[in-house]
């Protein structure tokens, strides 16, 4: 029996990779970069001491019982709370908007009813089906909290305005008439103690799995193996012919200092005054951890150029087309399944690609006696 592909050594990769392989299969794992983990990879500071989430911060939280009982077999997990500060005007603030962040804005002692009433009284009455960010925080926050708080921060962040982006988007970020500032409101919320690679590397030491780093794979050897799973971008597959879809990047300006810098993980700047969108202070994100030196990542986004790493997907209305386009090619084609943030082109929290991925490898193991009814696409990238 041939082996089978798995095109990425990320989460949703290993995840595969580890489920199939227990289950009997041989599986071979291909990573460009001479890591796995993708962009949640993790690594010692070797001045500092710090753990380092090179790519960006990676917070797990979620709610999905499988994720989480499936991330706990490969690493133990420390409780932690995004707590983020924000920036705008010379003061600082606490996200996502609460009750301290009204008070504060506005100079009130609101209790939260009358808080909920102020801030409906904000919103603009005549927008009555949102469609796009601004819409949407114009119509439930109003113009002043926009503007300080969302406005400049998502220019920078997409490099569009925030009349060109869905209100799904904003949708995702709460509003709270209490004074609860922890940025997500997941039952599991935590930090791997030896980091995410650690964990990704114990999920891909099994009997079965050959991990191949600094290789890329070649489409064109798919036929050498009974299935491929292919976890990289969807339109790089097929050689960016219709085009390259378009996504956001990240570069980071790396400095130390001593002590403790900005007293928390991730502080905001939400106005003009700063051309980044935040910096993040690593070793908070180990609390665990004494450290006497720290670590810091200045934060700056931009559009993604061909040698750059892909971090978010834009999905404008606009690209919909160029994306159904790339879906249809795909359906024809057969033993590849595309997987993950890059070969579904959908912004996804760990939790959700783990669980996708642990469906797939479910799907496939199920499908042991008709592999034509493996989809390329067990989630539906148009969805």
């Amino acid at each position: 029996m041939k082996p089978i592909a798995i095109v990425g050594a990320g989460f949703s990769g290993a995840v595969i990779a580890h489920q199939l392989a227990q289950a009997g299969h041989t599986v071979q794992v291909f990573e460009a970069r001479p890591h796995v983990g993708g962009n949640c990879h993790s690594e010692r500071d070797a001045e500092t001491g710090v753990m380092l989430h090179v790519y960006g911060p990676h917070i797990f939280h979620t709610d999905n019982e499988r994720a989480w009982e499936f991330v706990n077999r490969f690493s133990e997990f420390k409780p932690y709370v995004n707590r983020v500060k924000a920036i705008t005007g010379d003061r600082v603030y606490t996200l996502p908007i609460n009750l301290l962040t009204i008070n504060q804005f506005f100079g009130k002692t609101f209790r939260p009813a009358e808080a909920a009433e102020f801030l409906a009284a904000l919103g603009d009455k005549t927008i009555d089906n949102p469609q796009t960010f601004e819409e949407q925080a114009l119509r439930f926050v109003g113009r002043e909290l926009y503007e300080a708080f969302f406005k400049t921060y998502t220019i920078k962040q997409w490099g569009l305005s925030p009349s060109e982006l869905p209100a799904s988007i904003l949708k995702r970020l709460p509003v709270r008439f209490n004074y609860d500032d922890n940025y997500f409101s997941h039952k599991y919320q935590g930090m791997p103690v030896n980091g995410y690679t650690a964990l990704v590397q114990k999920m891909l030491d099994v009997p079965g799995v050959s991990v191949y780093l600094g290789t890329p794979f070649d489409p064109v050897s798919k036929n050498d193996f009974e299935h491929v799973f292919y976890a990289g971008p969807i339109d790089a597959w097929f050689g960016h012919s219709e085009g390259r879809l378009p996504y956001r990047t990240l570069d980071f300006e790396v400095f130390r200092d001593r002590g403790d810098y900005q007293g928390n993980a991730v502080v905001n700047y939400c106005d003009a005054a700063q051309p980044y969108t935040r910096i993040t202070e690593h070793k908070h994100f180990s609390p665990w951890e004494q450290h006497e030196g720290t670590i810091l990542y200045k934060e700056y986004s931009r559009q993604c150029e061909d040698n750059d790493i892909a971090y978010y997907p834009i999905r404008l209305a606009r690209d919909k087309e160029q994306l159904e386009r790339y879906v249809a090619i795909a359906r024809q084609e057969r033993n590849v399944t595309f997987v993950g943030r890059l070969g579904t082109y959908r912004y996804l929290d760990m939790d959700v690609t783990i669980h996708e991925a642990l469906i797939t490898a479910d799907r496939f193991l199920a499908s042991a006696d008709d592999r034509v009814a493996m989809p390329a696409f067990v989630i539906d990238p148009l969805t």
